[in-house]
């Protein structure tokens, strides 16, 4: 096990959380579990997570509010987060992905599948990412992408986004006109082996349109996703 090996469990089912908990103990992570949101928030100063698995449906501060506190804080930006969703919350999969989680898991699991989903993002996270091998800073236009300080300005004013909103803006833009498959970009962001939603790609690139305020990325249907060399 490498050291991307702390997780942070998160549900107000504690049966949910003591089944999570012994099958990832037992692959050798270390775990800290949560009851509420609150709880959640509060354990994050002392217990530095490299993912946290977070349940949707809770009382009081449930898993969306949750997340939003956590990516609002440029503290957290590295943790990863995925969501628990019953496999009938449709809607709550793309909410999450829209707070800024970076993968959801279908209630319910079997524990080999958990583990292995477990494992396969922290590879990703332990792994090179593919914008290393890049230019720190692209600049096209108006619109400016620091790599080093995960920063993009429009105009010059400072515009805040998720990391996985950020690494499909900077992989794009570094080839602009260049059609990236949506295979492609799930192995690059996500990585080889990590399974996401149809969906993912689609929810984190229309969020990006919203925020630029520019259809700089084009759909290329049935295909996947460029950037444009002009609006």
């Amino acid at each position: 096990m490498t050291s991307n090996n702390r997780i942070l469990l998160v549900d107000d089912e504690k049966d949910i959380l003591e089944f999570l908990s012994y099958n990832l103990k037992k692959e050798g992570f270390e775990v800290a579990t949560c009851t509420n949101g609150q709880m959640a928030l509060d354990t994050l100063k002392g217990f530095k997570p490299n993912l946290i698995v977070l349940d949707v449906m809770m009382p009081g501060m449930d898993g969306i509010e949750t997340c939003e506190h956590i990516r609002a804080n440029p503290e957290y930006d590295n943790i990863l987060i995925t969501f628990l969703t019953a496999r009938s919350e449709d809607y709550s999969q793309v909410a999450g992905l829209e707070a800024g989680a970076d993968d959801y898991i279908n209630k319910p699991i079997k524990p080999k599948v958990l583990v292995s989903r477990v494992k396969a993002l922290l590879r990703r996270k332990g792994s090179a990412s593919v914008l290393e091998e890049k230019a720190d800073i692209i600049e096209i236009a108006d619109l400016n992408i620091n790599r080093e300080r995960y920063l993009v300005t429009v105009d010059e004013e400072p515009l805040a986004l998720p990391r996985k909103e950020f690494e499909i803006l900077y992989l794009l833009a570094s080839k602009p006109g260049k059609v990236f498959m949506r295979d492609e970009i799930f192995d690059k962001i996500w990585g080889q082996g990590v399974v996401v939603g149809g969906r993912t790609i689609d929810v984190h690139v229309r969020k990006l349109r919203e925020k630029l305020g520019r259809n700089y990325i084009e759909t290329v249907k049935g295909v996947g996703y460029k950037f444009k060399l002009n609006e």
